[in-house]
């Protein structure tokens, strides 16, 4: 036996991730060996044969790596849950929405202390985000864009149109999308306490 319900870590991540890869599950990867995983499992052992435990033993795990290709890291990571960069000097004074390129994520700080984490979407390379120091100007807990006609909800404006702001989007498909440039959360409880927090003034730093 390799993983079985209950288990947790990057292995059963990457066994969620090559699910998703042959349509034997949509959620996730979580690294969380959940009911729905060891559902995925069954299906995936009955449909070649091999007796449906719902635990991921040696021969299913091989038969699963012959169907499959090594993921990527965003898709091992398409829901979020990645580790966050450690923060950028730029970010350890102050109020700060300090937002890693890298690691996608955000990291909402004062003076220097890490208050909450959360990953975040960013442009296209056709709309991309702009990188650099960045001042909250404007924020609109309702809004709606002007623009692409597509709601903002709790946006926090930095740089021109640019703003950090939920969306359903996200939620939804995780890093299978992108944004028009803004900076996307996809927890809805994460942003409003974020929201409720961040003032007009506050800095806001993008970087690699």
């Amino acid at each position: 036996m390799l993983w079985s319900p209950g288990d947790n870590g990057r292995d059963v991540r990457e066994l969620q991730a090559r699910l998703r890869q042959i349509a034997w599950i949509f959620h996730g990867p979580t690294g969380t060996y959940d009911d729905l995983t060891a559902e995925a499992v069954r299906g995936f052992q009955g449909k070649r044969g091999l007796p449906k435990t719902g635990v991921t033993d040696t021969v299913t795990w091989q038969r699963l790596l012959a169907m499959t290709r090594e993921p990527g890291r965003w898709e091992l990571y398409l829901m979020g849950g990645q580790p966050a960069d450690p923060p950028d000097p730029r970010c350890m004074t102050g109020r700060v929405m300090c937002i890693s390129k890298s690691s996608r994520t955000l990291r909402w700080m004062i003076d220097g202390r890490t208050v909450s984490t959360m990953p975040v979407r960013f442009g296209s390379e056709y709309t991309p985000t702009r990188e650099g120091v960045f001042r909250v100007y404007w924020k609109s807990r309702h809004h709606v864009s002007t623009l692409y006609d597509s709601p903002m909800p709790y946006a926090m404006f930095f740089s021109g149109g640019q703003a950090v702001h939920y969306s359903s989007d996200f939620a939804a498909r995780g890093y299978a999308g992108a944004s028009h440039g803004c900076v996307n959360v996809r927890d809805e409880d994460a942003i409003a306490r974020l929201y409720e927090q961040v003032r007009d003034g506050d800095k806001v730093v993008v970087h690699w």
